[in-house]
């Protein structure tokens, strides 16, 4: 075995492969996007391309979930010759001033992505100086993921940007990889399948095994009622005129083209829509019970059924969960469930009977067994123990119903355990898929075939790195397993087709080239302009910084509004805030809805509570209503218009909060930049310190004189004024009174007596 020699890459520590020394080289030549195998070594090119780079500027690797980035920081700790205080990790935990601290000695830093564009928007660092970044499971740069913001913004920003996108499964769909290419800028594509050449002396034979069994007879007789319930419900469908699939080929796909043509009768204000879309929200909640009864097993599917009777018998639940709990069909299933004491499905034992088999000729054995279902995992783990093996649940953060989440820690030791033997097999959802290098891993069993070939691919990848593996399919016949089979076997075809057919060199293009909306404000600066790089850092500390500013709270960053804000150059603070979405000034306080979103808050939720808050926690409340116009709104969740136009005139005239409806983010995003210069004031447009001499009278003017003062918003004003009376009382009572008034704290008290006595004098 020959080694590297790399400047910045210890002697003797990186075995050489022609094909990765060919891909780094071709990689410093432009953005790329590399598409290799699992276990073929993308982690060794990006050892290669950052040693490079490292003595150019800062090297920034971007890993989707904690236990990566924690796995990626030991790799290159261990392979990259630079200082241990040089090399950093980012994750949700670590705090913002010690991430501010941190980036400015680091040389190497790895994190999850949102921790990065959280950073990036609210200015603690910019990416002018990064020599290189890294995407690792590039997949993901699609749609909403923090990634395609990133990305963006380090080529618009770097001073001399390389990009180095990384992936094993770029997906079937060419369109698909050709928005990644294009959201990564990329130029250079390398592609390698484990036929090529100078890939197959590397790769480990791995050993494929679908292993069929029968549905028992209790479940065959649940699927069977569950099935007479969607018949009724395709019949009348069919009976208002819409085109229905054969329940035999009720698959998403057609449950999509169902909704399609149930939104277009919608925007042809056709009323039968109201009834359709009910009926569509039961058949998707049966298609899934079906699912799990055939491929989970009695256990998922009692919980399930058990959900759907708390939701349909609650006085919450949707209309949808309301009619199938009242089927008469359904509290049979409910009271065949309740004999259901263990596990029934055959699945089940045969994972133990695979595992022992595994552990009785080798021991010192790694096994994976991937479940798509928590309830799935759970029951797993508890069967096995009852075998006498040890498993260790692994899941993500995320808690659901009664079940508790894993945290980013409580992964990482998990990962620490499984690797270092402390439990021979690991039960994992779809968090446990991507990434995770653990060498000794060789057995991966599949509880139930998975449609999707990314993920198919990810799972096949977490053995066979290091020696032969083996992998084992569980397909219930006669069922969905049988279907999202084939499905991935062909949709794998189809991708490793297109990876050769990438070999050209040729970087996809979308079908159409993405066009910014009328008004979206492109990155990149007019010609003399100031950049938002050159402000960044700088402004932070600047109080001279006359930005228009907002503080977004930082639950709001999972839309885009927040980066398009910081694309227009606002100052963005990130906040946790009590009431509202965004903060403009000391006056304006926006909540954001989408119009799905404030139709679930009229119905499901207090929103005349939300706008009560609104209101008496700033001076001129705002709801932005996004996604739509008013007529969008009529169309969801089957409401009468006069209850939407009711809803709309009560938040309007009752609690004075204006209402604004933008089309989407990026209009969203433009709207609040408005009222931010506005606040800010502006050349020739200075903003006058009252909306209107004579706009307020008696009690409402005494509130606005009160809510000036510092520390004292529109409920605390009241507060004070339901107690002492008038704004004299207020301003002659002392600290003691002020403080006896509920809610009024230390600052407010300061701020009703100090705020008189400040002098005003001409600078």
């Amino acid at each position: 075995m020959s080694y590297i020699s790399r400047k910045n890459i210890p002697e003797n520590t990186l075995e050489e492969r022609a094909y990765q020394t060919n891909i780094a080289k071709h990689a410093l030549s432009g953005n790329t996007l590399v598409v290799l195998p699992t276990g073929m070594g993308k982690t060794a090119v990006a050892l290669l391309v950052a040693a490079e780079r490292i003595p150019v500027g800062k090297i920034l690797m971007l890993a989707p979930t904690k236990p990566l980035v924690e796995q990626h920081l030991r790799y290159f700790s261990k392979n990259l010759l630079i200082d241990t205080d040089e090399i950093i990790m980012f994750t949700g935990t670590t705090p913002p001033a010690k991430r501010i601290d941190q980036w400015k000695k680091a040389r190497f830093c790895i994190s999850t992505p949102e921790v990065i564009k959280n950073d990036l928007i609210a200015e603690r660092y910019d990416l002018k100086d990064v020599s290189l970044l890294v995407v690792d499971e590039c997949h993901r740069t699609v749609g909403n993921y923090a990634y395609v913001f990133i990305a963006e913004r380090y080529n618009a920003e770097a001073t001399d940007p390389l990009l180095l996108g990384m992936t094993a499964s770029p997906g079937s769909d060419p369109e698909q990889v050709a928005e990644i290419c294009q959201h990564l800028s990329i130029s250079v594509v390398e592609s390698r399948t484990e036929s090529d050449p100078d890939v197959r002396p590397y790769v480990h034979e791995r050993e494929i095994e679908y292993r069929t069994v029968d549905l028992p007879e209790d479940l065959w007789l649940a699927v069977s009622v569950l099935n007479t319930m969607i018949d009724d419900r395709l019949t009348s469908l069919a009976a208002l005129n819409y085109r229905v699939p054969k329940r035999e080929a009720l698959s998403m796909k057609a449950l999509n083209a169902l909704m399609a043509q149930i939104q277009t009768r919608m925007q042809e204000k056709d009323p039968s829509a109201y009834a359709a879309i009910s009926i569509h929200a039961e058949l998707m909640k049966l298609r899934h019970g079906v699912t799990l009864a055939e491929s989970q097993g009695t256990t998922a599917f009692k919980a399930y059924l058990l959900r759907l009777e708390t939701e349909g018998a609650g006085g919450a639940g949707s209309k949808a969960a309301k009619r199938i709990y009242e089927d008469a069909r359904f509290k049979r299933l409910l009271a065949l469930c309740q004999n259901w004491t263990k596990e029934l499905h055959p699945k089940a034992d045969e994972v133990v009977r695979v595992i022992q088999e595994q552990l009785i000729t080798a021991p010192d054995s790694r096994i994976i067994v991937f479940a798509t279902y928590r309830d799935g995992v759970s029951m797993l783990v508890d069967h096995l123990a009852k075998a006498g093996i040890p498993a260790k649940r692994f899941v993500g953060q995320a808690s659901r119903d009664t079940e508790k989440g894993l945290s980013q820690k409580e992964q990482i030791e998990a990962i620490r355990q499984f690797r270092e033997g402390e439990y021979t097999v690991l039960v994992a959802t779809s968090v446990g898929e991507e990434g995770l290098d653990i060498p000794s891993t060789d057995l991966v069993i599949f509880y139930e075939a998975v449609p999707s070939e990314i993920r198919s691919i990810q799972r096949k990848g977490r053995t066979g790195r290091n020696s032969t593996g083996k992998i084992i399919v569980l397909v219930t016949r006669g069922t969905t397993d049988e279907t999202y089979r084939w499905v991935s076997n062909t949709r794998e075809k189809q991708m490793q087709k297109g990876v050769k057919a990438m070999r050209t060199g040729n970087v996809p293009v979308p079908q159409s080239a993405r066009v910014p909306p009328a008004g979206e404000a492109a990155y990149a600066p007019a010609e003399g302009q100031l950049t938002l790089a050159d402000a960044v850092i700088r402004a932070v500390s600047d109080e001279n910084d006359e930005r228009p500013a907002v503080t977004v709270d930082n639950r709001e960053t999972h839309s885009r509004v927040a980066e398009h804000l910081s694309n227009l150059g606002v100052k963005i603070t990130l906040a946790q805030l009590s009431v509202g979405d965004y903060a403009v000034g000391d006056r304006i306080l926006i909540e954001r809805k989408t119009i799905q979103d404030f139709v679930d808050t009229l119905i499901d939720r207090d929103l005349f509570g939300q706008m009560k808050d609104l209101a008496e926690s700033s001076i001129r409340p705002i709801l932005i209503i996004e996604g739509g116009s008013i007529a969008d709104l009529y169309n969801l969740r089957n409401l009468h218009p006069n209850a939407i136009r009711n809803a709309l005139a009560s938040i309007a005239a009752d609690f004075d909060v204006s209402i604004l409806f933008t089309k989407d983010a990026v209009e969203t995003a433009e709207m609040i930049h408005a009222f931010a210069k506005r606040e800010a004031g502006g050349p020739g447009s200075p903003r006058g310190l009252h909306k209107s001499k004579t706009g307020r009278s008696g009690k409402a003017a005494v509130e606005y004189i009160l809510t000036a003062f510092p520390e004292i918003g529109p409920k605390a004003a009241r507060d004070l004024l339901r107690e002492f009376g008038s704004l004299r009382s207020i301003l002659s009572a002392s600290k003691e009174d002020l403080l006896r008034v509920k809610g009024v704290g230390e600052k407010t008290a300061n701020a009703v007596l100090q705020t008189p006595d400040i002098e005003w004098r001409e600078r």
